[in-house]
């Protein structure tokens, strides 16, 4: 950084729900990371549960603020961004009036944007840096009419108070396409900060292992699919090809389908069914296992019987430990969702020497180097391919043949390029090098920033007004918060609409 930030900069994360996910992941990872480089960061959320968190939360190696929680989510099951965005208000408002927002040189925020131009208003030296997983417009579910009217002014909310950030980041250069195509309005080029996984193995435990064990015979090969029971996660593309493929008529050779699954959820229980279906469909034996009955009783739960002769067998919401014990000793990953925002669990199979099979579209595009024989075999780390059975069935036969003649190149390439690209030393390099260079440019007020604030600024002044001469004090109140925070603009104006108000 230049010289006027080659100090160790004040770093505030903003992120709406601190629990375990995608996002949170990344946000965990990134605040280790930069903490790490020497840099003071603090999380603040609307909500942490201690028991529903990372290891890095419970175990306080990151300073958590919690404000805003005593808010709910939903109203009766309904506007959940509503009741998201008000949290978010919540918890910036506590820290412009309590002067909080002056102490940090810089904002990482994600998901939700609509704080940015307070951010950017109140912290009058701090820089915004705002991470794009996915536009949030597209995540949301618009069947019906009138929840699109609803969402109508969320959207173009999303979209403006973007504009008020100093630099816009996003997940993949895939992301970028479709935030060009979403955000029209945006003159904004967004750089991309990959999301990383961790390097070191997570420990494994005895029950997962024994589990295994009644699965996976000693000579025993398994091709892997991890996706939640969800139609657009396309996992009948991986049944499909595996029925086609040669390896489905070996009797060592099974398919396992491991994936996030909710009972309560219509769609995943009907999809399940439909992929058992499936499979007798093509003549291939199949069992379930319900994962969670297993791991509350693992002693008195009934495996269903003749596992070991069973060509696909299905997992609900298996631990991570087991999903990581899977993922070391499989043959092949088979990643079947096309147009995926990023896709994380690529990374993890090559993190483990393990070559993937994934669409040749979306995320996987970036992450997985597909194999061309003799071309590249030093950075292959598997195979990309259109979202047809047929063609996916020949790689799986093709594999067999490639890795029994060429048993390291997976091996080696898989963990070296995610060490060099998708790890967290390289996220936080990445991270760095946009905070350096956002820096480095002179910081303008976006007019957007401006008119936003001025809004809620009207907004407030006109609800002070509602409540009468009685309540004259408020004026004073907030004129003095204003004032106390440095912030002379908004303070004269409410001592002007003070000795003004009875014109009003």
């Amino acid at each position: 950084m230049d010289s006027d930030h080659e100090k160790a900069l004040n770093i505030a994360f903003i992120h709406p729900d601190l629990g375990i996910g995608g996002a949170e992941r990344l946000v965990v990872d990134a605040a280790i990371g930069l903490q790490e480089c020497g840099h003071k960061v603090t999380i603040y959320t609307s909500h942490c549960d201690k028991t529903h968190c990372f290891e890095e939360v419970k175990n306080e190696d990151l300073k958590v603020v919690v404000l805003g929680e005593f808010l709910p989510t939903n109203f009766m099951g309904k506007f959940f961004i509503l009741f998201a965005n008000l949290k978010q208000f919540i918890l910036v408002l506590n820290l412009v009036m309590t002067g909080a927002v002056n102490k940090y040189d810089l904002f990482i925020v994600d998901q939700l944007p609509t704080c940015v131009p307070f951010l950017h208003f109140f912290g009058r030296y701090a820089r915004t840096l705002f991470y794009c997983h996915f536009p949030d417009q597209l995540l949301a579910q618009k069947v019906v009419l009138l929840k699109r009217l609803y969402r109508i002014p969320f959207d173009l909310l999303e979209q403006f108070t973007m504009a008020a950030s100093d630099l816009v980041v996003v997940n993949s250069n895939f992301t970028k396409s479709i935030f060009f195509k979403t955000f029209r309005y945006l003159r904004m080029n967004p750089n991309v900060v990959y999301p990383c996984v961790e390097l070191a193995s997570s420990p494994i435990c005895d029950n997962d292992i024994a589990l295994y064990d009644q699965i996976i015979g000693p000579g025993d090969r398994y091709y892997l699919s991890l996706n939640r029971f969800e139609r657009k996660k396309d996992v009948m593309l991986a049944i499909e090809a595996y029925s086609m493929s040669n390896q489905s008529k070996n009797k060592n050779s099974k398919l396992l389908i491991c994936g996030g699954y909710d009972e309560r959820v219509h769609e995943n229980v009907e999809y399940l069914k439909e992929l058992q279906k499936a499979c007798e469909d093509l003549n291939l034996s199949h069992a379930t296992i319900f994962y969670k009955y297993f791991s509350s009783d693992s002693g008195g739960y009934q495996v269903p019987k003749g596992l070991k002769f069973k060509r696909v067998i299905f997992m609900t919401s298996i631990s991570s430990s087991l999903k990581e014990l899977l993922l070391q000793r499989t043959e092949m990953l088979l990643y079947t969702p096309s147009f995926e925002h990023f896709g994380i669990v690529p990374l993890e199979a090559m993190k483990n020497g393990i070559p993937v099979l994934a669409v040749n579209n979306g995320g996987p595009v970036e992450t997985v180097v597909s194999l061309e024989p003799g071309v590249n075999d030093k950075m292959a780390t598997g195979w990309l391919r259109p979202q047809d059975a047929r063609q996916w069935a020949d790689v799986l036969d093709e594999s067999v043949v490639y890795t029994s003649e060429n048993t390291d190149v997976f091996s080696n390439n898989g963990p070296e390029r995610i060490r060099e690209h998708f790890s967290r030393d390289a996220m936080t390099e990445s991270f760095l090098l946009n905070i350096e260079n956002m820096f480095m440019k002179e910081r303008r007020i976006q007019y957007w920033a401006v008119i936003t604030t001025m809004g809620f600024n009207t907004a407030l002044h006109l609800l002070v007004h509602s409540f009468g001469s009685s309540y004259s004090f408020l004026y004073i109140l907030i004129a003095s918060t204003f004032l106390l925070r440095s912030n002379f603009a908004l303070g004269l104006y409410w001592i002007l609409a003070f000795f003004l108000q009875g014109f009003l």
